[in-house]
This record gives C-alpha cells, sequence and structure tokens, in this order.
C-alpha cells in the first residue's frame, strides 16, 4: 500500500493529510484526531465516488478523474462546490468552488511531491504531499478536498468566536 501524506496550509493553522492507496481506494484522515474528517474515495475506471466526513458532518464526492482532468463535486447539488482540474504534465491548475467566489488551484508535481497553492496569495493556503504511488489526478482532488474541510472549520471556528463576543 502506497501513502499519501503531507500539510495543507501552515504549521499553525493548516491539517494534516494522512491517506493509504491501495492501487482503487484512498482511505485516510485530514486533520487530527479529534479536529478533522475521515477521507475515503473510490476510483475506478475514471470514475471517483466517496465521502469526506461521517454520516451528517461531511460531503459527498462523486465526479469524473481521467490523467488529463478532474469533474467532480463536492457535496450536494444545491449546497456543493464544483472541482474543475486540468492536468498538463506536471502542472495541475483549475477552479474550486466556481468562477465568482471559487478560488484557484495551482499545483505542481516535483519528482515524488505535490505542491503549489490553493486559493491566492492572501487568503489561500500552501499545498505540500508526498505521493508515493498515488495518481496525480487522484491527490489534487484530495488536497482540494483537505482544503474545503480546512476552510469550511475555519469559518465555523469564526462564525462561533463571533457569536460569542
Amino acid at each position: 500500500m502506497s501513502e499519501l501524506h503531507g500539510r495543507i496550509g501552515g504549521l499553525r493553522l493548516g491539517y494534516d493529510l494522512h491517506a493509504g492507496w491501495d492501487g482503487g481506494k484512498l482511505r485516510g484522515r485530514i486533520g487530527g484526531t479529534f479536529q478533522g474528517k475521515d477521507i475515503g474515495l473510490t476510483l475506478h475506471a475514471g470514475d471517483v465516488d466517496g465521502r469526506v466526513g461521517g454520516t451528517f458532518a461531511g460531503f459527498d464526492v462523486d465526479g469524473d478523474v481521467t490523467p488529463q482532468e478532474v469533474r467532480v463535486r463536492l457535496g450536494g447539488r444545491v449546497d456543493g462546490d464544483d472541482v474543475r482540474l486540468t492536468l498538463d504534465g506536471d502542472r495541475v491548475t483549475g477552479r474550486f468552488s466556481g468562477r465568482i467566489s471559487g478560488k484557484d488551484v495551482n499545483l505542481r508535481r516535483n519528482g515524488d511531491r505535490l505542491e503549489g497553492r490553493i486559493g491566492g496569495a492572501v487568503d489561500g493556503k500552501d499545498v505540500g504531499l508526498d505521493l508515493g504511488d498515488v495518481p496525480l489526478e487522484l491527490a489534487a482532488l484530495a488536497a482540494v478536498c483537505a482544503y474545503k474541510v480546512l476552510e469550511d472549520d475555519q469559518t465555523a471556528a469564526a462564525a462561533a468566536n463571533h457569536s460569542s463576543s
């Protein structure tokens, strides 16, 4: 079994991503033991589906993943986010969560590492993952899922802090 592991975001305000890849399923954890979510993605003949988080606090992952592109929906039809990525050699570029309020994805494979940024210079997060034998397109999708978990948790924490003051 191959491992995908690393960090999304900085040392203080980021999440670890640790997942095992068996050639068909990517299973692991985004974040820590207490704060974070499980990730479980199945890839079969270009179709990816799975779940990040639990039954109630999480989101579905469903779409198409090929060595050329990623076209996936995170969450439901109404309250969900589109992921549209293009793979060109070692580069992965695209958009997460829409044209207007979404974030740019700019990642690059450097040897056995996936590095880059999701989001802008101010509000974005750095990506640094060791790939192992995980396909680049699936690793990029896992990075976007980890970004979404981190952003969702930070937004919820900010709302809780704001409402308690």
